[in-house]
């Protein structure tokens, strides 16, 4: 019946035979080849110890954080830059250069705005002068039309002065604020400037210690009245005693 068939001319290959020392060795050059490659591996890529590794992830996590906050800081300095297309992100040596170019401006800005409060506070001067009876001013003169003194409530106990004087009537400020602070004043902020080469500017925050109430008006008058009643305030100082009704000037 095979002899019969069409595929009985055709035959199947047989595997060759191995005995048992062939197939070892091809094993073993089989292990040999992956160790290596294992070799040129770590060869090519030496392993870190632990600490070596700590310190590199340690210092990628420094440098991100300053990268970060240099960004934040160039991110706000961006926007305190004007600029006409804001679309645009400025890179960094850009935004530094357009701040260089701004800050003179910002320098003319803020003088201009002095001189306007110097020129301000002089048209005060001026019209208060103009209020006085033709007569007042004639027997009193320029000089006893200062000081202005002018006190407000911020909030709280907080409370702001401002004191504009001649220079030949003034009182060292360093004067007023020891007599402040004796009183029980916590003094904020002080600031002095000259007005027209005559006139000083004081600027006072105070903050009472104690909870109180204070007349700014009768505060105000009392300081006026300090200043137009002393010839020579130099040697002078005054002392401030908190009353229950407001706040009471002694010479």
């Amino acid at each position: 019946m095979l002899t019969d068939s069409p595929f009985s001319t055709l035959t199947l290959p047989f595997e060759v035979p191995m005995n048992h020392n062939q197939q070892k060795t091809g094993n073993e050059s089989v292990i040999n080849s992956c160790n290596h490659r294992e070799t040129e591996s770590s060869e090519s890529f030496p392993l870190l110890p632990d600490t070596e590794i700590v310190k590199k992830l340690s210092h990628n996590a420094s440098e991100r954080d300053r990268r970060k906050r240099l960004n934040d800081l160039f991110f706000s300095l961006r926007s305190l830059i004007p600029r006409t297309d804001r679309s645009k992100k400025l890179s960094i040596p850009a935004t530094v250069s357009c701040a260089l170019k701004y800050i003179p401006e910002l320098q003319k800005q803020v003088q201009k705005l002095m001189q306007r409060k110097e020129e301000i506070l002089e048209t005060i001067y001026k019209r208060r002068e103009s209020i006085l009876p033709h007569k007042q001013r004639k027997s009193t003169g320029i000089r006893n039309i200062f000081p202005v003194v002018t006190v407000n409530q911020v909030e709280g106990k907080d409370y702001v002065i401002q004191i504009s004087t001649l220079k030949a009537k003034n009182i060292p400020l360093s004067v007023i604020l020891q007599d402040f602070e004796k009183e029980g004043f916590h003094v904020l902020n002080a600031s002095a400037f000259n007005s027209c080469g005559k006139m000083v500017c004081y600027n006072l925050h105070l903050q009472a210690k104690e909870t109180g109430i204070l007349e700014c008006e009768m505060l105000s008058q009392q300081l006026m009245s300090l200043y137009q009643n002393q010839g020579e305030l130099q040697s002078q100082s005054f002392n401030v005693d908190i009353l229950r009704g407001g706040l009471q000037i002694q010479l």
